[in-house]
């Protein structure tokens, strides 16, 4: 079974950047996503890219998140600029439904 390690948080200053990586122990599937969630919050889709490369974000970071991915190398990319502490959470990713069991997430701290 694919296992998802996602790497790349950490604590960052308001209008810095991430770079997120997602690695699956196997091949990633054709459709990766990455999602959020934020304490007391529902986990919330952030992006999405389908295997011939369209993308897909949530309204909340279009123009400031870029999904990508590599297939040689198993792993999904989250380029994270312009962040807002609205941006904190826990981030995951994963196939789009039905998902795969969830990885331990990244913690992204936006301080203000």
């Amino acid at each position: 079974q694919v296992q998802l390690v996602e790497s790349g948080g950490g604590l960052v200053q308001a209008g810095g950047s991430l770079r997120l990586s997602c690695t699956a122990s196997g091949s990633i599937f054709s459709a990766m996503g990455w999602y959020r969630q934020a304490p007391g919050k529902q986990r919330e889709l952030v992006a999405t890219v389908n295997s011939g490369g369209t993308t897909n974000y949530a309204d909340s970071v279009k123009g400031r998140f870029t999904i990508s991915r590599d297939n040689t190398k198993n792993t999904v990319y989250l380029q994270m600029n312009s962040l807002k502490p609205e941006d904190t959470a826990v981030y995951y990713c994963n196939r789009p439904y039905p998902y795969r069991p969830w990885g331990q997430g990244t913690q992204v701290t936006v301080s203000s």
